[in-house]
């Protein structure tokens, strides 16, 4: 006898697999690369950081983030990164 659909259980929790990396565009200045890989890195500190249980920017001290770059196996974020760690935090609420 066929299970309905909403009887079927749904999984959520399957493991996290990263999209194949591609090169970046040529031909742009540097500042630009820069930027765009200081984003990312603070995006998945931003992340990590939400997972371990920190919601708040305030929570969010420079020693927090580093201690999470380390756990999580990032290099340690400069200043400017970790300023734009509680900057994403603060706009996703």
């Amino acid at each position: 006898m066929p299970v309905p659909a909403a009887a079927a259980p749904l999984l959520f929790d399957l493991p996290y697999t990263p999209l194949a990396k591609r090169p970046l565009p040529a031909g742009r200045p540097r500042d630009w690369y820069i930027t765009h890989n200081r984003r990312l890195k603070a995006m998945r500190l931003a992340i990590a950081l939400l997972d371990s249980g920190v919601y708040l920017p305030n929570q969010a001290h420079n020693r927090r983030i580093r201690a999470t770059a380390e756990r999580v196996g990032i290099h340690p974020p400069s200043d400017t990164t970790c300023h734009m760690v509680r900057a994403l935090m603060r706009y996703s609420r």
